[in-house]
C-alpha cells in the first residue's frame, strides 16, 4: 500500500506528506469551514448580482456591495466565488445591425468638433446621441434613440419607437429640452455619427434652436462615439428585451432600465458612483 501511494504521488507530482496531510482530519475540517465561509460570501454576492433584477460582472458587484450593502470584498475574492459557483455575468456582443444610411444632397455633414474628448468633467458640456435596434418577441423590431452626458454618463433623454423616422431623433431632442435636470453650459455640443437622422435639416434646425453646437464622427469610425455604443451594449445585456411581447412592454422595460442605469448602476470609471451621484459630485467640486 505504501509503495502504491508513493507511486501515485510521483505521478501526481505531490509529496507523500502532502497527500496524507490532505486527507487528515484537521485538513478536512478546515476545508469544511472554508466551504461554509464561501457559501456565506456567495449568498451576499448573489444579492448584489440580482440587485434591481439586473445581472452584473465582478466590478459591478463590488461597487453594488459597497454602495448598497456596506460590504467590501476585493475583486479577486468576488471573481473566485463567481467562478467557483458558476455565477455568470453577461458578455456584451458587437451590434450586427449598425448601418450607415445614405443621405440626400439636402443633408449636411458637420466636422468632428469633439475628437473623442468625451469626459470634460462639466455636466451638460458634451452630449452623445445614437440610435440602436431592439428585437423583441417573434422578431419584432423597435428603435431606441438616446442622449447621454459624456462627462457623467447620465442618460438625459431617450425615445423608443417602432418606426425609423426623423421623429425618432427630433423627439429625443424635445425630451432633452423638457428635462429639468439638464443644464446646458457655454459651448455645449451634441455629437453623433453621420447617420441620416443627424444630417437631416430638421434635426440640425432643432439642435440650433436648443443652442447647441453639432459634431459628427468620421465616416465608419465607431470609436468616435464609443461611450454611447458601450451604453447600448450594457443595456442589451442587462435587460429582458427579447421577453417583451408588445411595444408597450418594451417601453416599460427600457424606462425601468434607464432609472436603474442613472440612479443605481455604479460605474468603475465614475469613481465607483452612479451617473447621478457623479453629476452631483462634479457640480459640488466645480
Amino acid at each position: 500500500m505504501k509503495n502504491m501511494v508513493s507511486y501515485l504521488c510521483t505521478i501526481a507530482g505531490v509529496s507523500r506528506s502532502g497527500y496524507y496531510n490532505y486527507f487528515s482530519e484537521e485538513s478536512q475540517e478546515q476545508r469544511k469551514l472554508n466551504e461554509e465561509k464561501d457559501q456565506i460570501v456567495k449568498e451576499i454576492i448573489l444579492k448584489a448580482f440580482h440587485f434591481k433584477n439586473r445581472k452584473k460582472g465582478a466590478r459591478q458587484i463590488k461597487m453594488t456591495l459597497a454602495g448598497q450593502f456596506n460590504v467590501v470584498y476585493n475583486l479577486k475574492r468576488i471573481s473566485r466565488i463567481m467562478k467557483k459557483y458558476d455565477i455568470i455575468c453577461p458578455i456584451r456582443k458587437p451590434n450586427p445591425y449598425r448601418r450607415m444610411m445614405k443621405a440626400t444632397h439636402e443633408h449636411k455633414v458637420v466636422p468632428n468638433l469633439l475628437n473623442r474628448q468625451f469626459k470634460q468633467n462639466i455636466p451638460g458640456k458634451v452630449l452623445l446621441t445614437d440610435i440602436t435596434y431592439l428585437f423583441y418577441e417573434n422578431g419584432q423590431k423597435a428603435y431606441l434613440s438616446a442622449i447621454k452626458d459624456g462627462s457623467t454618463g447620465q442618460i438625459l433623454a431617450y425615445h423608443v419607437s417602432n418606426r425609423m423616422t426623423i421623429d425618432l431623433a427630433t423627439d429625443t431632442l424635445k425630451k432633452l429640452k423638457k428635462n429639468r435636470n439638464f443644464k446646458k453650459v457655454k459651448d455645449a455640443l451634441i455629437h453623433s455619427d453621420q447617420g441620416v437622422h443627424y444630417t437631416h435639416p430638421e434635426f440640425q434646425k432643432a439642435v440650433k434652436k436648443l443652442g447647441l453646437h453639432q459634431s459628427m464622427s468620421r465616416r465608419g469610425n465607431c470609436w468616435d462615439n464609443a461611450p454611447q455604443e458601450s451604453f447600448f451594449g450594457h443595456l442589451k445585456d442587462e435587460t429582458s428585451i427579447k421577453a417583451c411581447k408588445t411595444l408597450d412592454e418594451l417601453k416599460r422595460e427600457i424606462k425601468q432600465y434607464m432609472t436603474y442605469y442613472n440612479h443605481h448602476r455604479y460605474q468603475w470609471n465614475l469613481n465607483k458612483m452612479t451617473p447621478v451621484q457623479y453629476r452631483d459630485h462634479l457640480l459640488k467640486t466645480a
